[in-house]
C-alpha cells in the first residue's frame, strides 16, 4: 500500500525503496513511531507464518526492542556501515529494508533481502549501510573493527557500527575487537543491545561486571549506559558516539538496556523469567513511550496513532501476500555469488 494512504484504500503493494524508507526515519519522529509499529506487526506476522508452516527454520523476535533499532537507524547515516546480530528483523526494517524483503527472506522467496538464501537471521541491504546480520555470537565485532580499519586506511570519514547482544560480551571476539579498535583508535561504535538474556541465561548470572559496558574501561574506552526503551535517548547516545568516531576521537562502547517480550527463539517459552518481570517491562513499551511523547508535544493525536497502526497492519499483510506470491528460491541459487563475475 502507499504509506500515505488511509485504511481501506489499499489496492497495490508499494515496497518503496530502502533508501527512501531510511531517510524518513532519519528526518521525522512520526516516521520513527510508525516504523516501530511496523516492526511489531512484522514480527507478529512472521510468528504466524511459522505457525502455519509457511516459513522455514527458526526465528528470533525483537518485540520490545524497537526503540533500539529505530534509534540506531535514525542516528547512523546510510553511508556508514552497520553489522547486526541474529535478532535483526527490527534493525533491518528500521534501516530501510522493506517488509517484502524481510518476509520474503523468512519465507525463502526470491524477493527476499538475499533472494531467500539466508532465511530469517541473514539480512543484507548495502544501499542503506546494512552490511549484514550475522548469527555467530559476537562475530560482527571484529568484522566492524576491520571495516573501521579499512575506512581509516582509505582516508574515508565512514564509521562502522557493531550491534550485538549482552551474551557477546563474554566472547573472545568482543575483547579482541575492542582491544584492537582502542589500540588503533578506529572509527567504530560498539553497541550492546542488552535485552537481559543471552539465550536462556540472565546477563547478571553470566557476567561479573555491572553494567557490562563498564568493561570498556579495561581498554581505555568511553562507555555509556542508555535507556533502550526511549528512542530519543538512543538517538542522542548513538549520534554522539558516531560523531566522536568520525572526528578521530576513537571508538565508544554503548549499552542500550532493553527487553525482549518473547523467548530466545520460537521454541522458547521463557519459563526462566521471574514472575512479574515481563509485565514490568511491558509497562515501559517503547512504542507507547514515543507515542505518548508525540501526543503530549502536539505532533500527533490519538486518531493519528490509530491510523498509523492500521497502515502498518495493512502494509505488512500486503507485503506477506506479495512475498507468498513470489517464486520459491531454487536450490541451485546457493551456487550464485560464490565467485565474482568478470567485468565486461
Amino acid at each position: 500500500m502507499a504509506i500515505g494512504e488511509g485504511p481501506g484504500s489499499v489496492t497495490t503493494y508499494d515496497a518503496k525503496t530502502p533508501l527512501r524508507r531510511r531517510e524518513e526515519v532519519i528526518a521525522d519522529p512520526r516516521a520513527r513511531l510508525e516504523r516501530m509499529m511496523e516492526i511489531r506487526h512484522a514480527e507478529q506476522k512472521i510468528r504466524e507464518l511459522h505457525e502455519e508452516g509457511l516459513a522455514w527454520g527458526s526465528t528470533h523476535s525483537c518485540d520490545g526492542q524497537e526503540a533500539v533499532a529505530v534509534g540506531i537507524a535514525a542516528a547512523v547515516p546510510p553511508t556508514d556501515h552497520v553489522v547486526g546480530a541474529h535478532r535483526g528483523h527490527g534493525l533491518g526494517l528500521a534501516m530501510g529494508l522493506t517488509p517484502e524483503q524481510l518476509l520474503g527472506e523468512t519465507l525463502g522467496r526470491s524477493v527476499g533481502a538475499v533472494e531467500g538464501l539466508g532465511g530469517s537471521p541473514h539480512l543484507v541491504e548495502t544501499s542503506v549501510g546494512l552490511v549484514f546480520t550475522v548469527t555467530l555470537m559476537g562475530a560482527g565485532i571484529p568484522i566492524v573493527a576491520g571495516l573501521a580499519l579499512a575506512a581509516q586506511v582509505q582516508g574515508s570519514d565512514r564509521v562502522a557500527v557493531a550491534v550485538f547482544g549482552d551474551g557477546a560480551v563474554n566472547i573472545g571476539a568482543f575483547h579482541e575487537g575492542l582491544n584492537l579498535a582502542a589500540l588503533w583508535r578506529l572509527p567504530a561504535v560498539f553497541i550492546i543491545e542488552n535485552n537481559h538474556y543471552g539465550e536462556f541465561s540472565r546477563y547478571d548470572r553470566t557476567t561479573t561486571v555491572e553494567p557490562p559496558a563498564r568493561r570498556a574501561e579495561a581498554y581505555g574506552l568511553p562507555w555509556t549506559l542508555v535507556d533502550g526503551q526511549d528512542v530519543d535517548a538512543v538517538i542522542e547516545a548513538v549520534g554522539t558516539a558516531v560523531a566522536t568516531a568520525r572526528s578521530g576521537g576513537g571508538p565508544t562502547l554503548l549499552e542500550l538496556r532493553t527487553y525482549r517480550y518473547f523467548g530466545h527463539s520460537r521454541s522458547d517459552r521463557a519459563p526462566y523469567r521471574p514472575e512479574g518481570e515481563l509485565e514490568a517491562w511491558r509497562a515501559r513499551d517503547p512504542i507507547r513511550i514515543l507515542g505518548d511523547r508525540l501526543v503530549a508535544d502536539g505532533v500527533v493525536d490519538e486518531a493519528d496513532l490509530a491510523a498509523m497502526e492500521e497502515r502498518c497492519r495493512e502494509r505488512v499483510e500486503a507485503a506477506a501476500a506479495h512475498a507468498l506470491a513470489a517464486p520459491v528460491t531454487d536450490v541451485t541459487a546457493m551456487f550464485r555469488h560464490v565467485y565474482p563475475e568478470a567485468a565486461p
